[in-house]
């Protein structure tokens, strides 16, 4: 079995698969080249926590020999791929970026990871993250870098997996999401980053910041990829009491290259004059591609989107993720930095009554999106309003950045609460040369659909074939 031949762009999961599946390339050289690949380019990006050689070379001879004797398992089996520390794997740490857990090895797999193996999926590495998903670096681990360009940040909790799917390191990685964090780090590598609707992967065996906002999802470098990884991890599991018990379509066999009878929205007020000329203009040109594909596009004003989202976002957040942290705070504040620990006295100190209007308020918000999506079926917006960030910028203070961090979670939050599925794709790139993130947001468990206008887009577009200036050479 031979190697891989170098390539002027990064091959995706479904390529290097199918190169598996026939024998040509080998799961154990293709994850000696991740792994060498890790060794040359982590100590740049920061990207990865821990990194499991053995773990990953065991399941990679297992994987080839199984391939061998006619035991092939789909298109996951052989590949390396990564998960961010917060998902517990057995017997490796799990330390949630944090020096509360710098000791934790669980005895377990998380059902994610369970699930990814089952599909014969080789777990190279623990993706690096902000501490406890909660908006803060922690010194004992930094900052990853962007791979397009190192003085910016891959911000959201879910930036170590971003940077090494956009890196070429890994086919595929998988993070978390509260308020944004696979989507704004997706938009600012140049990536795919997928918000499931709400319970449609399981979160028992990942560390929860807040249960009835957070979402486990995954990157990867084009739609049709994610499809597959969706299926993969996607459906019910008893041991987390919000799984829901829907179908998981084959989300692949529903890709096509034709939007014919698709009703998309360009949300109006997401495009406002706050949003930069540049990042406002790719996604008008991106709505043009989708209708290029045979969907008809129209605009939608949905306010309610903004302040009150936002507000109950902020008043749900805080008090869940102090309770989540009940056993560890205030015992082990020290070994928390201060930016979590200002968050987690926020949420022990916010009234009862405004948790109980933010969920009230977000009833409202899911009624009034559902009237709006009864004959929509897509709404697309930015991802953010902004370009990656310079570095130093990560970390979001609660006293005086608050107002930061509404603004860039400005267009991802509302959909953490309201729960529907949401998409970011490339659609761009700024004048500096940083990605731009289109964000497609679907109803309720229609994935299916929001991953079939990606493909559209992606099948005229190259965007998400391109190279950042940190990246690994196939």
């Amino acid at each position: 079995m031979s190697y891989l031949a170098v390539h002027d762009r990064m091959p995706d999961l479904l390529e290097i698969a199918a190169r598996i599946a026939t024998r040509e390339v080998s799961p154990v050289t293709l994850t000696e080249r991740v792994l060498q690949a890790i060794e040359d380019l982590d100590p740049t990006l920061n990207a990865y926590i821990t990194v499991m050689p053995e773990r990953a070379l065991q399941q990679a001879r297992q994987a080839e020999e199984e391939i061998a004797s006619g035991t092939y398992r789909g298109p996951l089996h052989g590949v390396p791929m990564s998960v961010k520390d917060l998902y517990s794997t057995r017997g490796t740490l799990t330390t949630c970026g944090s020096a509360v857990l710098r000791d934790f090895v669980p005895d377990f797999d998380a059902t994610l990871v369970q699930r990814l193996q089952a599909y014969g999926a080789i777990i190279v590495a623990k993706a690096n993250m902000l501490e406890f998903a909660y908006a803060s670096v922690h010194p004992d681990y930094g900052p990853t870098k962007n791979p397009w360009d190192l003085s910016r940040t891959t911000s959201g909790s879910s930036g170590g997996s971003a940077a090494a799917v956009a890196a070429g390191i890994d086919f595929a990685s998988f993070g978390t999401d509260t308020g944004g964090s696979i989507r704004i780090p997706a938009s600012f590598c140049g990536v795919c980053g997928l918000k499931p609707t709400y319970g449609r992967v399981s979160r028992y065996g990942m560390q929860a910041l807040s249960w009835t906002l957070d979402h486990a999802g995954p990157f990867a470098r084009s739609a049709r990829d994610i499809a597959v990884l969706l299926r993969a991890i996607g459906g019910y599991d008893a041991n987390d009491p919000f799984c829901a018990d829907v179908a998981v379509p084959d989300y692949q066999l529903n890709l096509t290259t034709r939007l014919d009878g698709t009703r998309v929205a360009i949300v109006a007020n997401f495009v406002d004059a706050a949003v930069p000329e540049e990042i406002s203009s790719a996604v008008k040109q991106a709505a043009s591609v989708l209708a290029n594909a045979g969907a008809t596009v129209v605009e939608v004003s949905i306010p309610e989107l903004e302040a009150p989202a936002l507000a109950a976002v902020m008043n749900i957040l805080l008090p869940e993720a102090s309770h989540s942290h009940r056993n560890w705070y205030p015992e082990q504040r020290e070994n928390y930095t201060e930016t979590v620990r200002e968050r987690l006295e926020a949420g022990r100190s916010t009234p009862t009554v405004d948790y109980i209007a933010a969920l009230e308020c977000r009833e409202n918000v899911r009624k009034r999106l559902r009237e709006i999506q009864s004959d929509i079926d897509l709404l697309i917006m930015p991802t953010t309003p902004m370009v990656a960030t310079p570095l130093e910028s990560t970390t979001l203070e609660v006293k005086e950045g608050e107002k930061d961090l509404t603004a860039l979670i400005r267009m991802t939050a509302p959909f953490d609460l309201t729960g529907q599925p949401a998409l970011s794709i490339p659609c761009g790139f700024s004048d500096t040369g940083l990605p731009i993130g289109l964000q497609i947001v679907g109803r309720d468990f229609e994935e299916a659909v929001v991953l079939k206008a990606a493909h559209a887009y992606q099948t005229r577009t190259d965007w998400h074939r391109r190279k950042p200036s940190v990246s690994m050479v196939w």
